[in-house]
């Protein structure tokens, strides 16, 4: 007879972090023990433990090959002993092809995921925290931001503009929390989403924009052509100038999506259904 209480301990072992953590090992094709690295060889490389680097320029993972996945296992990559004025990118890749990032903790870099160029390359399930000017950076094709958290972006010094979360792409079902600067007129942005049209920015929530002098913030900016914004919750928590939605192209699909304590509620959408504005006292 199996004995209950095992059978009990045994289930909760199977659902535990370390359980989660463990699941990739198998298939994975190496692991990232130290850093700076270099990544260039192809398939799943995974963390084992949590990692951290005081380099100031440069970056902590850098992949040099296509068809490479990085599974950080929910384990940290930190920068923070780098300090404020750093100016290296947490994980980073330039012209390649199919490159997943999922499951990192990426704190206190100047841009915490940083990808240039290429396509087909898939961002999820990762927390950006206390990165200093971008939480990530995506300027690729076809690429697809999901599930990922970020918070308290900004600080670099004389960086007017952090931004949460700036990707060419489909943007979907992220959260983004705080974001500031050291500037005398900082303009903050939640997401960024531009250039590739026909994309879709869904389900996001952003909050706790700071902006300082002449500054004005944006809590989502849209500006490629049709693109669908739906489903968005962009908030403040007192009236804060600048633009709660900006689908600057103009022909953007806004839908259902909720605004509050922005000095302008939407701007620029071409189809504008169901939206609702709330400003309080």
């Amino acid at each position: 007879m199996i004995n209950p209480l095992r059978s009990l301990l045994i289930g909760a072992l199977l659902l535990s972090p370390l359980a989660a953590r463990a699941e990739t090992h198998a298939t994975c094709a190496g692991f990232i023990d130290s850093l700076p690295t270099v990544i260039d060889s192809q398939g799943t490389w995974c963390l084992r433990h949590d990692l951290s680097t005081a380099i100031t320029v440069g970056t902590a993972i850098e992949i040099t090959t296509n068809n490479v996945t990085i599974d950080c296992n929910n384990f940290k990559v930190g920068g923070l002993a780098a300090g404020i004025s750093s100016k290296t990118s947490g994980i980073r890749t330039s012209f390649r092809q199919n490159i997943t990032v999922r499951n990192c903790n990426l704190r206190g870099f100047f841009i915490g995921i940083n990808i240039y160029g290429g396509s087909g390359h898939l961002v999820e399930d990762n927390r950006l925290d206390n990165n200093t000017l971008f939480g990530m950076y995506l300027f690729a094709e076809a690429a697809l931001v999901q599930r990922n958290r970020v918070f308290d972006t900004g600080g670099s010094p004389g960086e007017g503009g952090p931004t949460g979360i700036w990707a060419v792409g489909d943007i979907i079902d992220n959260v983004v929390s705080g974001v500031f600067g050291d500037a005398v007129n900082t303009s903050p942005t939640g997401i960024m989403q531009t250039l590739d049209g026909g994309r879709v920015v869904q389900g996001n929530r952003v909050n706790g924009l700071v902006t300082s002098g002449t500054g004005t913030a944006r809590g989502i900016s849209a500006s490629s052509f049709s693109t669908r914004v739906q489903g968005n919750h962009i908030t403040a928590q007192t009236m804060t100038p600048g633009i709660g939605l900006d689908a600057a192209s103009g022909t953007s699909f806004c839908l259902e999506n909720t605004v509050s304590n922005f000095q302008t509620s939407l701007q620029g959408c071409g189809w504008s259904v169901g939206n609702l504005a709330l400003n309080t006292p």
